[in-house]
This record gives structure tokens, sequence and C-alpha cells, in this order.
């Protein structure tokens, strides 16, 4: 595969450099886990999405992780925190990732409606860990081995975490490329108007010219801020505007650990050694001289062809799985097939009604079930503009019936749903049984065409 490949390309790949970047990320991803989960805990919300509800939305191919009783989750939660702790100090580094990481997906199969990016994010840096020496320096193994062993890692290393993290901010850009967001600047102009109530600024988030100028702005910063923050030259100034963009986003929207998560990723894009350049600045002499000269093999050797594959497989599967969205038809907002896992920020507000129509095919007798018989009120929320959740509650409200004795019972539900401030429509056919319906990565007939209506301008004042 790499016989015919470029012997530079290799040397630049594998180069020998500075570990202090990728070790300052580790400390602040490790901190900043640790203080998440903790927050997880004390902010009640463990309970909320672990121990109150008595049904839980699956994964396909994971309807085997189940919720575990309330002791042992919050023994998990308290386990990651330490582990969060551990990962950071670079404390046996490998088996603390291996398990953090399985610690932290296993709490994220649980629920669906718990999906948010940054979660997947965590995990899939988590899953990088395991396998990068992100220990090199800085951390109790790198103590604990030869003083002898210089502290760089292959190049490859900090570049695929930029991968990873540029991955984020592309496709996010390219989610915003649509009139919902450009030319009606929805759903922002929803989210806007109803934080008029913030002080010095809430007044201007009901002006005309407001969702607009945030909308335009939030796609030109994703699109373009991964390419300023590898050229050197407009570096320093993107990473400002990384720091403003994410300190706005958190003042104005409850999206967890995001706003804090991608400034520490955008430390990556600074020479591998600018965090010995600046602590050098506070303790001249202590940490400069810690990176020894290494030689390295020019070319494709075996040991590197092996490497190169599954990271290759990696990059490619991180570019395809949000490109899965353009295999189905009509508006992925609408119909959410393909929408996990894609990066789209940020991008739709749902809402809506869902009322279940439960028959006897043999009684024809009728009943209509609402979603918080089954769910918390939040779940319910989530569900309402997820087609394939709308199902998964269908099968179960049959087994329920089933259980109490009402035999093979038909399930039609009828799902108006809003999208963006359009008005409520039809989102599942009405006329089908969900419990003959079975979800899977075939476009869905069951689930109707989007509106063509194009969204509403909320009302809004001149300033």
């Amino acid at each position: 595969m790499f016989r015919g490949g470029n012997a530079s390309v290799a040397s630049a790949l594998f180069r020998p450099i500075d570990a202090a970047s990728v070790a300052a990320f580790r400390i602040g991803f490790g901190l900043l886990l640790a203080v998440g989960f903790l927050r997880f805990v004390a902010e009640g919300w463990v309970r909320v999405l672990f121990v109150e509800p008595t049904f839980f939305f699956k994964y396909q191919g994971f309807e085997w992780v189940a919720a575990p009783p309330a002791p042992i989750i919050y023994a998990v939660f308290g386990l990651v925190c330490v582990l969060s702790l551990a990962f950071a100090a670079g404390f046996h580094f490998r088996l603390v990732s291996t398990v953090l990481f399985l610690g932290v997906a296993w709490v994220e199969l649980i629920d669906v409606t718990n999906y948010l990016n940054h979660h997947y994010l965590i995990v899939l840096l988590l899953f990088l860990a395991i396998f990068l020496p992100l220990d090199r320096t800085w951390s109790v193994d790198a103590k604990r081995r030869s003083q002898g062993e210089p502290a760089t890692i292959p190049a490859w290393v900090l570049y695929l975490l930029r991968f990873q993290f540029g991955v984020v901010y592309i496709f996010a850009g390219l989610a915003k490329l649509g009139s919902d967001w450009l030319l009606f600047a929805q759903p922002l102009g929803i989210w806007l108007a109803a934080r008029d109530e913030m002080p010095l600024i809430g007044q201007w988030f009901t002006t005309t010219w407001a969702p607009y100028a945030f909308s335009w702005a939030g796609f030109l910063f994703d699109s373009t801020i991964v390419g300023l923050l590898c050229w050197s030259r407009t570096r320093a100034v993107a990473f400002f505007a990384v720091l403003a963009f994410h300190c706005g986003t958190h003042l104005l929207f409850d999206i967890g650990l995001f706003p804090f998560l991608m400034p520490i990723g955008a430390t990556l894009f600074f020479s591998p050694s600018w965090p010995r350049r600046l602590l050098d600045r506070v303790w001249p002499g202590r940490f400069r001289a810690s990176v020894a000269s290494e030689t390295t093999q020019r070319g494709w050797t075996p040991r590197r062809r092996r490497l190169a594959v599954p990271v290759a497989a990696y990059v490619a599967i991180q570019v395809l799985l949000p490109l899965r969205t353009f295999l189905y038809a009509g508006d992925v907002l609408w119909h959410e097939q393909g929408m996990r896992w894609a990066w789209k920020v940020m991008v739709r507000e749902k809402n809506g009604s869902i009322v279940y129509r439960v028959r006897d095919p043999d009684t024809d007798r009728v009943w209509r079930v609402g979603p918080m018989s089954y769910l918390t009120w939040r779940q319910a929320n989530e569900m309402t503009g997820q087609p394939d959740l709308i199902l998964q509650l269908a099968h179960h409200i049959a087994d329920d019936f089933r259980r109490r004795g009402r035999g093979d019972v038909e399930v039609r539900v009828d799902a108006l749903v809003s999208l963006n401030g359009r008005p409520a429509a039809p989102m599942i056919d009405p006329d089908v049984d969900l419990t003959r319906v079975r979800d899977g990565f075939a476009q869905a007939d069951w689930i109707l065409a989007s509106p063509d209506r194009p969204p509403f301008r909320v009302a809004q004042r001149d300033s």
C-alpha cells in the first residue's frame, strides 16, 4: 500500500516534535472532565438523566447497554471524576484512559436523549488517548520512566488531534450552509428572542439585524477558524476569536462543556513547544532543556505501514460518517437520518405534539397515549422531533400493552412538529402501524416529507 509512498511524507509524519503541547492538552482535558462530571453529580443531573427515567432509548446495535441501579451509576461518576484527575496527571495513563473511555462511553450509550455533540467528541478523544503517547512528558509515568527518554512524540500524533478538532468545526460550518441559517437566521432568531432579558445586550436580541449578524458570524467562524489556526500569521488572532466566540456561546446558551473544550483543543494548533516557552518566561531555564534530539528513519518502514492503516481508517471514518447524511433524500434536520455523529451543531430547533393511538384489532377499542405516560419531561421534550425515538417508544408502548394482557395491539402516532419556527406539520405517517416498522439504515418511508414552507421570522423590532 505504501510501497510507492513519498519518503518525505513519512519523514514529516514521524519526525520527533516536542510533546509539551499534547501534555498541556492532556492536563487541561483531564481537569475539565473532572470538573464536568463532578458538576453533573452536584447539579442533580445524574438523578434526572439516569435515576428518574423508567424507560431508556437505545442506539442501534447497543440495545444491550442497560442503566444500572442508582448506587452503581453514582459510583461510576465518582470513578470517572477520580480517573479524570489521574488522566490529567498521566498516572498509569494507558490503563486509566481505557477504563475512562469505557466508563464514559457506557454512560453515553444508556439513553439516546442524552446525546450531545461534545459528549461524542469527548468519547472520541478518550478513545484516541488509549493509543497516543500523551503522557510522554509532564506526567507521573514519565517521571518513572528512564530519564534518558526524550520528551518527544511523532508529529502525526499532534496532527491527528488537530484533525479531530478540525473535523468538528468544518462540518459544523457546512451544516450552517443552508437557507434556514443564512437567509432566515433560524433557529438563532428564536433563541435570541428568548434571551432579551439579559443585562446590557438583551435589548439588541429582538432587533431585525441581530439574528442575521449572529448567524453569519457563526457560519464564518466555523468555516474559517481551522484554516486561520493552521496559518502562523493568523493563529494568535484566531485563538482570541475562539476564546471570544465560545465565551459568547457559553453566556447565551446552555451547552455544557463545549465552550471550554474547544479552546483547550485550539491550543494544539500552536507550536508544539508553546507551553515550554510560556513557562520559561515564568521560571527561566527550568523547562527549556527537557527535549532531546532524536534520529529518525526515513521512508515507510514496515512498522510505520502497520501503524498508518488504523490511523488512516480512523480518519476516513471521521470524514465519511458525517457525509452519510447525503445518502438520504430530504431535509436531514427533519427526518434526522444521519443526524447524529455528523457535527450538525445548533442548527435546528424542534418542538411539537406527540400522541399515540393504540388500537386493539379484536375489539376496535382505541387508547390515546401521551409520551409523558412513560418518559420524564426532559426525555419527552428531546424525543418529540426525532422519528427513530418516536418509533422506539411506539414499540415500548405495544410491549407494555401486551404485558397487561391487551394482546397484539397496533400503534399509530399523530406527530405534529415545528422545525425552526415553521408551522407544525405531520412528521410521521399517521396511517402506519409502527409496531410493524423496524428501524434501520435505509430511507424511512414512514417519515413524511419536510414542509415546503420556509421558517418565519420572529417578530422583532428595529433599533
